[in-house]
């Protein structure tokens, strides 16, 4: 099991900027105080919890960083275009892009909707972010075990088309590497167990009750939102490692490929 990762050394990302998507709230939250902390002028992107983000900008600017809150639609084309073209305004270039929304649970969503966002939505954002990003920059992409992994290993149905759609955009993704390695950019997997206190987590217990307790006796531990960001502002930072695949938790119950 990996362990916890300590906040990032103080000053380690001073003059760096990092963008983590979907960072109003938990994780992508988490994340970018962790990256902030260490002294990153910061971009906060949301969808709807704009007041959410704000807050969360006011509480990191209290440590003499840069903030930007953009709000964007992921799976608009437009939308995120248009929020790049203010990180550029803003900062001129992106050291850090942290590839943390996700989604496909939700009700009352298009039946392709989780495929829009957890794949195609993930390329365009990279691709649309490839002016700002040079050499030395670094990209995330974070996933769970049960999408890592879903080829091998099944999960509950519940989560089923999530954890495809999940698996479909990491390998898009990856596709990428060795261009992004041709101009300098590195990138990280970061796959982790169920999260405690997520809203993913949140739905599933909603539809199949016992959910997350078996799994969590199956593992032994399950990672909170808090622990979990650590070891995702660590992927920004840390070298990459064998296979550009960072597994954070037990993953005794999942069969490698």
């Amino acid at each position: 099991m990996t362990e916890t990762s300590p906040t990032l050394p103080a000053g380690s990302l001073s003059g760096k900027t990092a963008l983590v998507t979907g960072s109003s709230r938990g994780i992508g939250a988490d994340t970018t105080r962790y990256l902030a902390e260490a002294g990153a002028n910061v971009v906060i992107n949301y969808r709807n919890k704009a007041p959410r983000a704000e807050k969360l900008a006011t509480e990191l600017r209290e440590l003499g960083v840069e903030v930007l809150v953009v709000g964007a639609d992921l799976t608009d084309p437009d939308s995120v275009q248009a929020m790049f073209d203010e990180v550029g305004r803003a900062f001129g270039s992106l050291d850090i892009l942290v590839l943390n929304a996700s989604g496909g649970m939700e009700s009352g969503m298009a039946e392709d909707y989780a495929l829009r966002l957890n794949r195609d939505a993930q390329v365009r954002v990279l691709e649309t972010a490839l002016p700002l990003l040079g050499d030395g920059s670094r990209v995330v992409f974070v996933t769970s075990h049960q999408a890592h992994f879903i080829r091998t290993t099944p999960t509950m149905p519940e989560y089923e088309p999530v954890a495809l759609s999940k698996r479909a955009g990491e390998d898009a993704l990856r596709e990428r590497i060795p261009a992004l390695s041709e101009r300098g950019i590195g990138f990280v997997v970061v796959s982790g167990d169920m999260i405690e206190g997520t809203i993913t987590a949140t739905l599933l217990e909603r539809a199949n009750p016992g959910a997350i307790a078996a799994r969590r006796d199956d593992a032994g531990k399950l990672y909170n939102v808090s622990e979990f960001a650590a070891e995702v502002a660590a992927a920004a930072l840390d070298p990459v490692p064998a296979g550009n695949t960072r597994l954070v938790g037990d993953t005794s119950s999942f069969a490698g490929e």
